[in-house]
């Protein structure tokens, strides 16, 4: 969402192209929708930019939806690709149905929307992601060193180059969050199963004739239009639980309460009934969750007496804003 959109897809295509370079044929992942399969960049674009009859100058041309399973979710999954190829076709199935529109006297199907979706392998450390924001006051440090050695090197200022390389080096090792022994940074390719789904959904349905928006501010409302009633708005929050339902009922899996939809919206919203759920939980449940939390960056209190709740919980709330971060920065986002 903005107010600045390209009036063309090439550049969000070729961006997601990125992982095809260098690739054999029978290696690159190729675009695909909810009938086909290895469609090229160049008929997506041509679909896509050819889908945006009388939109505005100020209105999106289509919308992007990343799909980005966890590790946990990942595990229950054969065929990494094949498998996310599946579900994304019934998750879009889930979209058409979070419509609060009627086409031709019917609710949006299916077939009444235009999109392609992409499976990635990789994925880079974001500017975001806690690890990086984390190791952030190390990274200024040695960007100070380094800009330091360089003024002795090129003498505009006085100093010991090996002193000053050492202490670099301990920051370096200092820095909270490793990978294979270098601290994380932005752009760093994160390491494990990354695979994840690009979609993009155009903002027209597949007819050119109506406007679908997901971004919509409202879940559900009807309007005079021309003199008739006409339906509008895209919910999201149901589109959100019924992606989590389907991707648990399609590979049989088993979600710990810590990465359910209903408590990370509990854990912004209503932060007493998450902490309390959370400790009720059963030992081995509480163990997994805790260490769940802790892998997408979410503050972690250790497990104490209940006696003890409230005065743990002030110090939780003061550690949201910042878990607010992680939690927009992961999952499903449109």
């Amino acid at each position: 969402m903005g107010g600045n959109y390209s009036k063309s897809s090439a550049d969000f295509v070729g961006y997601l192209e990125k992982e095809n370079e260098g690739l054999e044929q029978r290696d690159m992942e190729h675009f695909f929708n909810q009938y086909g399969d290895e469609i090229s960049a160049e008929e997506v674009i041509q679909e896509i930019d050819g889908n945006t009859a009388k939109l505005e100058k100020h209105e999106p041309r289509f919308y992007s939806i990343t799909v980005s399973p966890s590790k946990y979710e990942l595990r229950k999954l054969q065929n990494s690709s094949e498998d996310l190829k599946k579900y994304t076709r019934e998750l879009m199935k889930d979209y058409v149905a979070s419509f609060n529109r009627e086409i031709k006297g019917r609710p949006v199907g299916i077939d009444d929307i235009k999109y392609y979706a992409k499976i990635e392998h990789q994925r880079t450390f974001k500017g975001t992601d806690f690890q990086v924001r984390e190791n952030q006051p190390y990274a200024t440090k040695i960007l100070q060193l380094k800009t330091e050695i360089r003024n002795v090197q090129e003498g505009r200022a006085e100093g010991n180059i090996i002193k000053l390389k050492r202490e670099m080096a301990k920051l370096e090792r200092q820095a909270p969050h490793q990978l294979n022994g270098k601290r994380i940074v932005q752009g760093m390719a994160k390491d494990g199963n990354q695979s994840h789904i690009h979609i993009i959904v155009s903002r027209k349905d597949a007819s050119n004739k109506f406007s679908l928006s997901p971004g919509s501010k409202y879940k559900a409302a009807d309007v005079q239009l021309n003199g008739k009633t006409v339906k509008r708005g895209f919910d999201r929050d149901t589109f959100f639980a019924k992606a989590e339902a389907t991707f648990d009922s399609k590979f049989v899996y088993k979600r710990n309460f810590a990465e359910t939809y209903k408590a990370r919206k509990d854990f912004v919203k209503n932060p007493n009934l998450y902490f309390a759920a959370l400790l009720k939980l059963p030992a081995n449940e509480k163990a997994l969750a805790f260490k769940m939390i802790t892998k997408t960056g979410l503050p972690v209190i250790p497990s104490i007496p209940v006696s003890q709740a409230q005065i743990a919980l002030r110090v939780f709330k003061r550690l949201r804003s910042g878990a607010e971060v992680a939690i927009k920065s992961s999952s499903i986002g449109i």
